[in-house]
Parts: structure tokens; C-alpha cells; sequence
């Protein structure tokens, strides 16, 4: 299996949000979820655990984003 996007997930305070997916997105997360346990080597984290990280990484990966949030800073 080639190289996941999302490492191990770290344990932080978290801020709750309550959301709804499409059926298909929550299956892809427990796929993801047990993809990331098996290529850890540890149990599988909760799908839930993995929205976080999978967001940061979009957002940290955006370039036109990244753009944004520093035009609007030097704005």
C-alpha cells in the first residue's frame, strides 16, 4: 500500500462539532481508519478521530487558501 496522507492522530482537546455524511463518506472512513491500522501496526482509531487531521490536511495543502489567509493578514 502506498504512503497514507494522515499519520498517527494525535490526542487533543477537542472542540465537538455534529455533522452529517453521505453514507458512502462514513464507510470510506472506516475504510481509512482501518487502512491507518494496519499500516501502523496498531488498532484501527475511531473514524470520527480521523475527520480532524483529514481537514487540517486539506487546508494545509490548499495553496489557494494558504493565499487567502495570508492576504487577509497583511489586509
Amino acid at each position: 500500500m502506498s504512503k497514507l496522507k494522515l499519520g498517527t492522530i494525535e490526542d487533543d482537546k477537542p472542540v465537538k462539532l455534529t455533522i452529517e455524511l453521505p453514507a458512502a463518506v462514513h464507510r470510506n472512513l472506516i475504510a481509512y481508519a482501518e487502512a491507518i491500522g494496519r499500516e501502523s501496526g496498531q488498532v484501527a482509531p475511531d473514524p470520527a478521530k480521523i475527520i480532524a487531521p483529514m481537514i487540517e490536511r486539506f487546508m494545509v495543502t490548499d495553496r489557494a487558501f494558504a493565499r487567502a489567509r495570508k492576504s487577509k493578514a497583511t489586509s
